[in-house]
């Protein structure tokens, strides 16, 4: 190789890294929002079809995740004509490169504007219960994002079944699993077995779990887990993640996972944790159509 040509090669590797962190840094977690979907069908679903549109992982916060950006947000989730909306956690900024922070309380009312036939429903997730010093001091809650959203008539479930008559099916909220600082380490207010001995018939089950490690201990009575928290690993290359915030690593990093007959749903969510940068995990509107395997185009 000439000494021209070794010039011209560097040259080009060098504008390929400026443009890969040109991307990753302003295009992609700052512009860039899809809508991914997901179609699932199970034999032992007994509801009717049903289209469950989730947000997940906001951690709101100027010039990545303002207001603004909330707004054409919630208009595309309206678009979808969505049965079920869910709000799955993590409200709150998760890195300290925000320009202006947005409260909650400036939040909540924006996401109430969500439709659905079946209503809207949220639980929280760990920024939320990292951001609320009060709640960490008593170990517990109320938590003030819990009580933002409820000021709007979200419904927040927190370790908590309740029987959605008009969709046929029970929806499930599970208390995040790293939510207090307890002798030297994150620990949960999750409750599954209480969560789901609420259940009292054979209708199905759709569980929200903001971090899917819990997928492990989900009983095949669920139907499906709906969880974030991983933010796909906010970079992927070619299926793989390098990083992922879950000790099962890309094993439940993202998308649709099916484990001895049970469905999970790991969305690449909207923010940033840590770094605001994504490359290869575009902020996503993660839609979800659930029916039976007998259902009519499956």
């Amino acid at each position: 190789m000439t000494r021209r040509g070794f010039l011209r090669g560097l040259l080009a590797v060098t504008l390929a890294g400026l443009f890969a962190a040109f991307y990753g840094f302003f295009i992609e977690p700052a512009l860039q929002l899809r809508v991914r979907r997901w179609r699932i069908r199970r034999a032992n679903w007994t509801a009717r079809p049903l289209k469950i549109v989730v947000l997940f992982d906001f951690h709101v916060g100027e010039p990545f995740v303002g207001l603004k950006r909330i707004r054409q947000i919630v208009k595309r989730v309206n678009a979808l004509d969505a049965d079920l909306v869910l709000l799955l956690g993590d409200y709150a900024a998760g890195h300290k490169f925000v320009t202006e922070p947005v409260k909650i309380a400036d939040l909540a009312p924006i996401l109430a504007e969500c439709r659905a036939r079946h209503g809207v429903y949220a639980v929280l997730g760990n920024h939320d219960w990292w951001d609320d010093l009060g709640a960490q001091r008593r170990g517990g809650g109320p938590n003030l994002y819990a009580q933002a959203l409820k000021a709007q008539g979200i419904r927040v479930l927190s370790n908590q079944a309740t029987r959605l008559e008009g969709a046929g099916i029970w929806l499930a909220g599970l208390e995040d699993q790293l939510a207090i600082w307890r002798n030297g380490r994150w620990a949960g207010l999750d409750d599954l077995p209480g969560t789901m001995v609420q259940i009292t018939d054979e209708a199905p089950v759709v569980l929200m779990a903001h971090e899917p490690d819990i997928f492990t201990r989900v009983p095949d009575r669920v139907a499906l887990t709906l969880s974030g928290h991983t933010h796909g690993g906010q970079v992927r290359l070619l299926g793989w993640s390098p990083v992922v915030p879950s000790r099962f690593g890309n094993r439940y990093a993202y998308g649709h996972v099916r484990e001895t007959g049970r469905d999970l749903v790991v969305s690449g969510g909207i923010g940033c944790s840590i770094m605001p940068v994504r490359f290869g995990v575009v902020p996503e509107i993660t839609v979800i159509e659930v029916s039976s395997d007998q259902s009519a185009g499956a």
